[in-house]
């Protein structure tokens, strides 16, 4: 049954498609696309095994997972190769996130004035590319959180940092993304990625990042 299970994460690894991606992991190199396959597989085996189900069910399921996971993972390294195109020269960072979602990060520097929810105009075209990528299918979840840095409180930051992810949300939304996908959300000074000591690590965290997840 073990070694059943085993072929079937293999064998969606291999189905999944082998891209190099430059991913390093304890030394050792690794495609996103076959690790979303092992995840699969291993919730769908899991979950299944879980319910007290038959070997072969259980094998399915790892089949099944593992198919599913990597479909993902190719589909989320595809829009993360667009959005680096895309995204060259503008200031905003793309990259993957912990959680395997695809994250871009935009500085408020260039997103917002201090203390405002209005977007920069010199800051739409930018926009307009991110929404282009991701109006092409509707095959992914959106999450659109804004951030602040640490001046303040939070009964200032979090209704900034909620307004500005707004901003940008409704943005998109308006050039053909459904709203249907999208879900935003203001965490103040929460989660910052630099030192709020210094005037330029509060720059850093005053951000407004977006998430690209699938849901195929």
């Amino acid at each position: 049954m073990r070694a059943l299970a085993i072929s079937a994460i293999a064998g969606a690894m291999i189905l999944s498609g082998c891209q190099t991606t430059g991913n390093n992991i304890g030394g050792f190199e690794y495609d996103k696309t076959a690790l979303g396959a092992v995840i699969g597989a291993a919730a769908g085996y899991g979950v299944s095994k879980g319910t007290n189900n038959t070997s072969s069910q259980n094998n399915r399921a790892a089949a099944i997972g593992a198919i599913v996971g990597g479909a993902a993972g190719l589909y989320l390294d595809n829009k993360e190769k667009k959005l680096r195109q895309q995204m060259a020269g503008t200031g905003v960072e793309v990259n993957r996130n912990p959680d395997g979602s695809v994250g871009l990060i935009m500085p408020g520097n260039i997103t917002f004035d201090t203390n405002k929810s209005n977007i920069k105009p010199n800051f739409y075209s930018t926009l307009d590319k991110v929404a282009q990528v991701l109006a092409e299918d509707n095959k992914s979840g959106i999450l659109v959180t804004g951030y602040t840095d640490n001046t303040g409180n939070d009964s200032i930051n979090i209704p900034l940092s909620q307004a500005r992810a707004q901003a940008v949300a409704s943005y998109i939304e308006s050039r053909g993304v459904s709203a249907s996908r999208v879900n935003v959300k203001g965490m103040g000074s929460a989660n910052p990625i630099a030192s709020n000591s210094t005037a330029a690590g509060r720059e850093q965290n005053r951000r407004v990042e977006i998430s690209v997840y699938a849901i195929q």
